[in-house]
């Protein structure tokens, strides 16, 4: 176990690198980034695999205009290694986040969440709409009862079937490497990663590997956590995430902003799904499932307004706030 509180990380990114911290809740660590800033608070959640670092480049600039804050889900990056599934709920890790949300004093605060991530932070929504002040989704993994089961997204045709591809796919990821350089060369030729901004993919891979003692570096989350994920039907997963979407809609209490990319590998219908349950509009970005994660200066401009229209900070005026800290 780590420490509990807060330590300044070290490291060749320069100025405003962010504060780490770590809670336990039930006996399970809850680590986070802490990028600091003014104004009203952000907290950020990453998709199945990755980490809070994935979002350190976005995460620099909107702390010129927002608290910020990034999360590790349970299983990820430096949070405790978890790989059963009854233990990697949304409903569970999104108590986690409203727990690091309490020790940091975040009374209200506004939810990120790209894919898996944003399932959580639906789940977060639902069950205290009182503190979530706007909620900003893309490609998040909400899915209808009757979606899944057709393309059996988490779902085994059978007790006797087959794992769902994308869990088969996390089960053969590559775990330990010679060091990091060796993952960002190769990450950084082949689909999907190829498609993040390499400030982004560079976040991933010094946050969401870990140090061996024989100095090669091995993957945070652990492949049969990422897999538990895609693949169990035991978990509170996507199905229940939409049920809880409904719940925010019908509430109406969390402004949310859905988004998804215009060549994303998944189902459009998903998303077209939850901006109707929602009564908003769908935004297109042009990119794949990680399309947030693609350009980092277009993503700042759609988190920032998407945010100041949902009344959630002030508006983004292009290239104001950096001129100002130079």
């Amino acid at each position: 176990m780590g420490p509990i509180g807060g330590d300044r990380v070290s490291g060749d990114l320069g100025a405003g690198d962010p504060v780490t911290g770590r809670i336990e809740r039930d006996g399970i660590g809850t680590s986070w980034l802490d990028w600091g800033g003014d104004g009203p608070a952000v907290v950020l959640l990453h998709p199945n695999g990755f980490c809070a670092g994935v979002y350190d480049p976005l995460a620099r600039r909107l702390a010129f205009r927002h608290r910020v804050v990034g999360i590790d889900l349970r299983g990820h990056g430096a949070s405790d290694d978890v790989v059963e599934s009854a233990l990697l709920g949304n409903d569970a890790m999104a108590l986690d986040v409203l727990a690091v949300a309490d020790h940091l004093g975040l009374d209200r605060f506004a939810l990120i969440g790209v894919s898996f991530g944003g399932g959580v932070g639906i789940e977060v929504a639902a069950v205290a709409p009182e503190r979530v002040a706007a909620l900003v989704l893309c490609e998040a993994i909400a899915i209808e009862a009757e979606a899944r089961e057709q393309q059996h997204f988490g779902y085994r045709d059978g007790p006797d079937g087959g794992d769902h591809p994308l869990a088969v796919g996390a089960r053969r990821r590559r775990d330990v490497w010679g060091d990091r350089e060796a993952v960002l060369v190769s990450y950084g030729s082949r689909p999907p990663m190829d498609q993040l901004a390499p400030e982004a993919l560079a976040g991933y891979v010094r946050w969401g590997f870990r140090d061996r003692p024989d100095g090669s570096v091995e993957l945070a989350c652990r492949p049969e956590t990422e897999a538990q994920i895609f693949g169990s039907v035991d978990r509170h997963g996507p199905v229940q995430a939409f049920d809880a979407l409904r719940l925010v809609a019908a509430e109406g209490r969390v402004p949310t902003a859905v988004m998804a990319g215009s060549r994303t590998d998944l189902d459009p219908e998903w998303f077209r799904a939850q901006a109707a349950a929602l009564g908003v509009y769908l935004q297109l970005i042009d990119g794949g499932h990680f399309c947030l994660f693609e350009d980092t200066a277009r993503a700042e401009q759609l988190v920032g307004t998407a945010l100041a229209g949902m009344g959630h900070g002030r508006p983004l005026v292009a290239g104001r706030e950096h001129e100002e800290m130079k």
